[in-house]
Formats: C-alpha cells, sequence, structure tokens
C-alpha cells in the first residue's frame, strides 16, 4: 500500500472516528437517569428516575397543572421498590415494586402508588393503584433538577422528599425493624 493510500485510510477511520463521538454525545439524554437508595430497617428503599430540569421555567400550577396526574420524573414513570413492607403517611404497603404519580395542589398533594411499575411519563396506567396517600407541600431551597432525597432517616423511619423549585414534598415512611 502507498503512502498516500495509508494516509487517506487514515484520515478517513479518523473522520469516522470524530462522528462517531459527535452522534454519541447527541444522544445523552436531557433529564439524566437519578437514583436514590436507603436502608430504613428492615426495608431497602430505591428510587429509579429521570430529573427534569427547571430552566427557569414556573413549575407547579403551570409546567406541571395542578389537579392533573403526573409523574416525578421525565421520559418514564418515577420507580420505587421496598424490599420490605412499609407504611407510607401511616399507610401500609406491601413489599414490590411501583410507579409513582402524583396529583399536585397549591396546599395538598396526592402521592399514587401504582401496581404498574413501568411506564411512558405521560401515560397514567388507570386502574393500577395499590395506595394513595395525602402529602401537604412545604417551601425550601431552590433545586434546579427534580431530586428525591431522605433527608432524615432513624432506626425504622425515614423521610422520603419530593423537592423541585421550591417545592418539597416529604413522605413519612415507617419499615418494621428485623
Amino acid at each position: 500500500m502507498t503512502d498516500r493510500r495509508v494516509l487517506h485510510w487514515l484520515v478517513a477511520i479518523a473522520a469516522l472516528s470524530g462522528w462517531s463521538q459527535r452522534a454519541t454525545a447527541q444522544n445523552v439524554a436531557r433529564s439524566q437517569l437519578g437514583t436514590v437508595t436507603q436502608q430504613v430497617a428492615a426495608a431497602r428503599i430505591e428510587l429509579l428516575y429521570r430529573r427534569p430540569v427547571a430552566h427557569g421555567r414556573s413549575l407547579f400550577g403551570a409546567l406541571v397543572p395542578w389537579g392533573r396526574i403526573w409523574t416525578p420524573s421525565a421520559d418514564s414513570a418515577a420507580r420505587i421498590t421496598f424490599s420490605a413492607p412499609v407504611t407510607v403517611n401511616g399507610s401500609a404497603l406491601a413489599a414490590g415494586t411501583y410507579g409513582i404519580w402524583a396529583i399536585p395542589d397549591s396546599s395538598s398533594w396526592t402521592i399514587i402508588f401504582s401496581g404498574s411499575a413501568a411506564a411512558f411519563h405521560l401515560r397514567y396506567p388507570d386502574g393500577q393503584d395499590v395506595l394513595r396517600v395525602k402529602a401537604t407541600p412545604q417551601q425550601g431551597d431552590y433545586v434546579e433538577s427534580l431530586l428525591f432525597a431522605f433527608p432524615m432517616v432513624d432506626a425504622d423511619s425515614a423521610t422520603l422528599q419530593l423537592r423541585w423549585g421550591t417545592t418539597v414534598v416529604p413522605l413519612s415512611i415507617r419499615a418494621p425493624r428485623s
């Protein structure tokens, strides 16, 4: 092979390599995958969700309308797994994996645990509810990307927070000790 032909092949390979990297970079999801895991007594709790970004938008009561079912995730419904039975805001919930949906309102939210854990974020699986609980939203420090967090964990209880913008929605979780 001549030196000129080798040079052409090297240029072609380099060009294709650069194109491949650009194509991959363009396929990065805008709402990044988020996970949080917490042990509470005998229960391992794991959340899997996509983290939408506020980008300066008005969130609750605007982008996410009051009184309409919404999942706190992008692209697919938020998913939560409990390895043991728990209580959420005082109501019993069996071990299992659930889709999380919410009906936000300015003074009270309904949090829904759906038996259909895998769902597209715009298609609420009607008729699959396992548990609905009420939660009172609070104001907190601004969070740009939607976030689930456990700011308080004790021997057999924890507070799980859904946070986005300045809205904080707390859930009280209790688990049996081993």
